[in-house]
């Protein structure tokens, strides 16, 4: 892996492309430590560890590098933009002329998606920023001074300031596409989810310390989370291959095709992103019920609390329906069958054209199911070790594993396809 490092260091496009990524991280960082006017932060961060801690705002905490909770600049991290990318997919789907701008104008269309993933970011911030403020509002008036003036100017600073943070972010994660090595959105959830990981070390030997965690209990979660790494990597690097005969065709006096080749189809092919959808649309009743400070009573616990029988079940649902979205929007059977038939290829046993599409279209439900349910199972499976430690915070830290090592995967991929195209050997082999 270091001498891959050094390889792709002696690249001049490669290396300046990395060093704008770490540089467009660094600004990341900064960022996330400028706090916001007219706030207590001492107050605001012992109420967040106090009572939201291990809520599903703890989730975004995590993922914000623990911004969130300190109400800095950045508090409101990315989530805007995933919420507004949600929203502008399914839109995609359900208005015809959007999902013409998709198929038919090519780059011009692709354009006008990405403005309005820009103006849902901007309105999603602002509804988030306001409902941030409305949080820290109602905490002030029960005793937590969190905010020093609640004049109408230090309300706007504050949601002006949230508003423009998230705006921010998500040009940097764009910057981070057209100029660095890509992937920047999840490069942006990477760094802030991986900051924090001094910190949850720290906190797991101060348990081991202070007797408050039991060193065996300590073990099972650390062979648990490299157990769950190693799971991931296998089933990232899984995929059933189609075999594809090309026939022989004569174009003047050259003979082409008669070779045999195969169509890849990976098991997880949508990444982590149905997991990040799915946390942001389970999550959305208990972050309101923390917004406006109803953080307790039955339907809190057992229903809104991202440790509960039914907010897991719909958790589970959600990510496997999810999962066949992002398969739907990436491969679509009959154009693979027409481009197929094209080429001159076959799948050998179905004849070309509806029937290859429908052999297609089989085997990806099929495969999107079985990834489907290892994402599944995967983000629910760090729930139920923290119900045998009786630690609810191990469901944001597994969620946040899945982030951290698929992202490391897809930059690996990234990087690896850099690599390859100059001839070096790279991470994978």
């Amino acid at each position: 892996m270091l001498t891959t490092i050094r390889s792709a260091w002696k690249v001049p496009e490669l290396k300046k492309k990395i060093l704008f990524t770490l540089f467009i991280l660094l600004l990341f960082r900064v960022g996330n430590v400028v706090g916001v006017p007219y706030i207590n932060v001492d107050i605001l961060t012992s109420y967040f560890d106090s009572q939201l801690s291990n809520t599903i705002l703890g989730l975004y905490n995590a993922m914000s590098g623990s911004a969130f909770s300190q109400a800095t600049v950045f508090a409101l991290g990315i989530q805007p933009y995933i919420n507004a990318s949600i929203i502008v997919e399914l839109l995609c789907i359900a208005l015809p002329f959007m999902e013409r701008w998709r198929k038919d104008e090519g780059e011009e269309g692709r354009k006008k998606i990405e403005k309005c993933t820009r103006y849902g970011t901007i309105a999603i911030a602002l509804i988030m920023g306001i409902a941030y403020y409305t949080m820290m509002v109602n905490q002030t008036k029960q005793g937590f001074q969190i905010i020093t003036d609640t004049g109408f100017i230090p309300a706007v600073v504050i949601v002006a300031s949230f508003m423009a943070g998230a705006s921010l972010v998500m040009w940097l994660g764009e910057q981070i596409n057209e100029y660095g090595i890509g992937n920047g959105i999840s490069m942006i959830l990477f760094a802030g989810i991986v900051s924090r990981l001094p910190q949850m070390i720290g906190g797991l030997i101060s348990g081991i310390s202070y007797g408050t965690l039991k060193w065996y209990l300590a073990l099972l979660m650390v062979v648990g989370t490299l157990a769950l790494v190693i799971f991931i990597i296998f089933i990232n690097a899984s995929e059933r291959r189609i075999p594809v005969q090309y026939a022989k065709r004569v174009v003047g006096r050259k003979i082409y095709g008669g070779q045999s080749s195969h169509l890849p189809i990976k098991v997880n092919m949508s990444g982590v992103m149905p997991i990040i959808f799915a946390q942001s649309i389970a999550s959305l009743p208990a972050t309101i019920a923390a917004f406006i400070g109803k953080t307790s009573g039955w339907w809190y616990k057992n229903v809104f609390d991202s440790t509960s029988i039914i907010y897991t079940i719909f958790y589970f649902f959600l990510i496997i329906g999810f999962s066949y979205f992002y398969a739907a929007v990436q491969y679509n059977p009959v154009e693979i069958s027409n481009n197929m038939k094209n080429n001159g290829g076959f799948i050998p046993g179905f004849r070309p054209g509806r029937p290859t599409a429908d052999f297609i279209a089989k085997v990806i439900n099929k495969i999107t199911l079985f990834g489907a349910l290892f994402l599944a199972v995967v983000a629910l499976m760090p729930v139920l070790l923290g119900v045998i430690v009786r630690d609810n915070s191990l469901a944001i830290g597994g969620t946040s594993i899945i982030i951290v090592v698929g992202v490391a995967l897809e930059t690996v991929n990234a990087l690896e396809a850099q690599l390859l195209m100059r001839h070096y050997k790279g991470f994978l082999d």
